[in-house]
């Protein structure tokens, strides 16, 4: 069988690999000259299991509010006359009911755990290089409030098999010693020792270059800008490709096609299902090179009141936090890095290079209820592998290997609510 993966980030490459896997001849189309350069680039680089709470909560709608009138907050929205948007957030604030979290939750939890192991089995089989760091999340708290509700989250995390271990300030600081210097700002923490942190732009592009000598076909400067549908149930792609001299559109012959185009994926799914709630939601990131290895912690951090996250890569400090609905647009914001660069000069100081920052912003493709949408599509021959919003990331290898298996037509690998 020959399979064609629509699109070259995170969750396509690893699509590509779980069905190299399986001896199917596959085929990765990416629209952009290099792969990876969607919502996976500089995210959070969290592989964050502990957090499998979709953004659409019982609190939601009053944190959304709250950020009408607060520039600084963790979420921005200026409302506009956008029906795609306007549905969208009917839809966000649906999934808000407390049934329908703890629905969603359930399932982004089961898919993370599975991803974990594998991502843990490819790393093992490939030695793959991606400055990945084993020794999970730690979760900062800084008042009485914010450390009741984390204890709470802890306990529930438990009910879903998931590890989150409360910690006094010294214990975070005995598995952290750089945040010894801030001692006195933490009231608590939970140490979620089984997630992890890592480049996914760097495991991309080294689990591509092993597809590539598996006999995978990757081919850049290639979009994909519709289908041919078939009477018999079935549908083609059409692509435009971009060669050195000359641009053609045609169809790209396959067998199968699966649909992991990020926020690319709402346009063309539109004639595959009845529903495709997809919509970008923009987020941004700080890299920074590091000058003091020693004050810059190597436990990913995440500043559950502020919404940041903190990992280090290596030589490098990556900060990541926000989230704006801004439509396509993918140009970072000046006045929404303010935040970040605040938050990092409080924990980073000059043990890093400021001068030397990079700054970033990319678009999730997020579902309202946070879970992505993996399955079939009513042609045949199409099947979806796209919304993980923002836990692409800690979602890819498992929503890989998930896909993989439901195309070679086996029974669910993980108990999740696949398209069927």
């Amino acid at each position: 069988m020959h399979l064609v993966i629509i699109g070259g980030g995170v969750i396509g490459i690893t699509t590509a690999w779980a069905c190299r896997l399986r001896g199917w001849d596959v085929t990765v189309i990416e629209a952009n000259e290099t792969l990876a350069r969607g919502a996976c680039y500089a995210n959070g680089a969290q592989i964050s299991v502990s957090h499998p709470h979709p953004w659409s909560s019982p609190q939601a709608p009053r944190i959304a509010m709250e950020s009408l009138f607060n520039p600084d907050a963790p979420f921005h929205w200026k409302p506009k006359w956008d029906c795609a948007e306007a549905r969208w957030l009917a839809l966000f604030l649906r999934e808000c009911l407390p049934e329908r979290h703890r629905r969603n939750t359930r399932a982004i939890a089961a898919l993370g755990t599975f991803s974990l192991s594998v991502l843990r089995r490819w790393r093992s089989e490939l030695a793959l290089q991606y400055d990945a760091v084993s020794r999970g999340i730690l979760h900062l708290f800084f008042d009485e409030k914010a450390w009741q509700h984390g204890q709470a989250h802890a306990a529930e995390l438990a009910e879903l098999g998931i590890r989150a271990v409360p910690c006094t300030p010294d214990e975070a600081i005995a598995i952290e010693p750089a945040l010894a210097p801030h001692r006195d700002r933490l009231y608590g923490a939970l140490h979620a020792p089984d997630d992890e942190s890592g480049d996914a732009h760097a495991f991309t592009l080294a689990l591509a270059q092993r597809c590539t000598e598996a006999g995978v076909t990757i081919r850049t400067h290639t979009a994909a800008i519709g289908w041919q549908f078939r009477a018999d149930g079935q549908a083609r792609l059409r692509i435009h490709a971009r060669e050195p001299h000359a641009a053609t559109e045609t169809t790209l012959e396959a067998d199968g096609y699966v649909l992991c185009a990020g926020v690319g994926s709402r346009a063309l799914a539109r004639p595959l299902l009845d529903d495709v709630p997809i919509h970008p939601v923009k987020g941004y990131s700080l890299t920074l090179p590091i000058r003091d290895p020693e004050r810059i912690p190597t436990v990913s951090l995440t500043d559950e009141s502020h919404r940041i996250v903190a990992s280090r890569l290596g030589n490098r400090w990556r900060i990541a936090g926000t989230a704006e609905l801004a439509g396509m647009d993918d140009r970072p914001d000046p006045a929404r890095l303010v935040s970040l660069y605040r938050w990092g000069r409080q924990w980073g100081g000059d043990a890093v290079d400021w001068s030397q920052a990079e700054e970033w912003a990319g678009l999730r493709p997020m579902t309202p209820s946070g879970v992505p949408l993996i399955g079939k599509t009513r042609y045949r021959n199409v099947w979806i592998n796209s919304g993980h919003g923002s836990l692409g990331w800690t979602l890819a290898c498992g929503s890989a290997e998930a896909i993989a298996g439901l195309i070679a037509g086996d029974p669910p690998s993980v108990a999740f609510p696949f398209l069927t």
